[in-house]
């Protein structure tokens, strides 16, 4: 299969060197075309002898090019045809002026595109860890935004979950939430003042880590949460908030929700009735014999019998588990009474 189209590559070049060749020498017209004949044919045999040596030595090469490009990893290989593209694209914009000059312009032009294509690659190659987090940052700024309210920055948890990868940006800070952080910082209550000043931490966290929060304009009427509200439906974004009435109002009016309390509720370790867990109990309870605990995830345990034990560490069996729009509500007894009663379960 080489051998022939070497045969008919090399006919049309020996064709067109012999027409070419032709007028050089005082032929008649018949010799013109039999020169044209003979060129033909010593290109076809020369192509056809040649043919098969070019295609094994360019199979070879080709195979060498494959070893080496299965080393290289493929975001260098992706980051260094970046570089070469953008060199390209350099020198086609020089060559255009040096096409200009005389004589040598058309050679400078293969020069420009030589060295500026191999400029462009070996830069891409030599900062390729730069170029690589600016494409992955510029990968997250194409992610759906997430607008942040008050509540939400306050509260500081999201900033952890930025950090996991489990939430990514952009993230829409309105500038009247600004505002508003700025006012509890500058609060004289202490604790309102604290608040504050660790929402602008957070803020600034965020940006240092992810660089993908953008303060936004929203000047109208309104209160904090119904402008929130409105710019999360103008830029099609999610409100990213621990506000319950927020919570309820967004989803009346269409807009998703991502309650940091949902996240944290749906991450708690479930437990099951007939389980057995240890809680220290802090309080007593709303009725009678009642104590309360925390379980370690911050969930609250709700011990029957559990009032003369309050204050100390306490083994109990779990009889049922209530999920409320507050949270989880856990319910045992003593490890000793739920023995004694066979473990039955509370009628709750």
């Amino acid at each position: 299969m080489a051998a022939w189209a070497g045969a008919l590559l090399g006919a049309a070049l020996g064709a067109q060197v012999g027409l070419a060749v032709a007028p050089m020498v005082p032929l008649s017209g018949w010799m013109r075309v039999g020169a044209g004949v003979a060129g033909a044919a010593a290109g076809a045999l020369g192509g056809s002898v040649a043919a098969p040596l070019v295609w094994r030595l360019f199979v070879r090469l080709m195979a060498r090019v494959l070893a080496w490009l299965s080393h290289v990893p493929s975001r260098d290989l992706g980051i260094g045809v970046a570089g070469l593209l953008l060199g390209l694209l350099v020198a086609t914009a020089v060559g255009y002026l040096l096409s200009g000059v005389p004589v040598i312009g058309g050679y400078l032009r293969v020069v420009a595109l030589v060295v500026f294509g191999y400029l462009g690659l070996q830069f891409a190659l030599q900062r390729r860890e730069e170029v690589a987090s600016l494409l992955d940052r510029g990968r997250r700024s194409r992610g759906p935004a997430k607008v942040l309210d008050t509540s939400a920055i306050i509260d500081g948890r999201i900033a952890d979950v930025v950090r996991a990868g489990f939430l990514e940006g952009p993230f829409l800070v309105p500038r009247s939430v600004l505002r508003e952080l700025q006012a509890i910082a500058d609060s004289s209550d202490p604790l309102r003042r604290a608040r504050g000043r660790r929402g602008l931490d957070v803020l600034h966290r965020l940006q240092e880590e992810s660089q993908a929060v953008q303060v936004v304009e929203d000047d109208g009427d309104g209160a904090v949460d119904e402008r929130v509200v409105r710019l999360a439906r103008s830029a099609r974004a999610s409100v990213v908030t621990t506000d319950f009435n927020l919570n309820r109002v967004a989803q009346l009016q269409g807009v998703r929700v991502l309650n940091l309390n949902d996240l944290a509720s749906a991450m708690r370790p479930v437990v099951l009735p007939g389980e057995e867990v240890t809680v220290q109990l802090l309080r007593e309870g709303k009725e009678p014999g009642q104590g309360v605990g925390y379980l370690e995830d911050g969930t609250m345990i709700v011990v029957e019998g559990g009032k003369a034990l309050v204050g100390s560490t306490v083994e109990a069996v779990v009889t049922s588990v209530l999920q409320t729009s507050a949270g989880r509500m856990v319910f045992a007894r003593p490890k000793q009474e739920a023995a004694r009663r066979g473990g039955a379960v509370s009628p709750r």
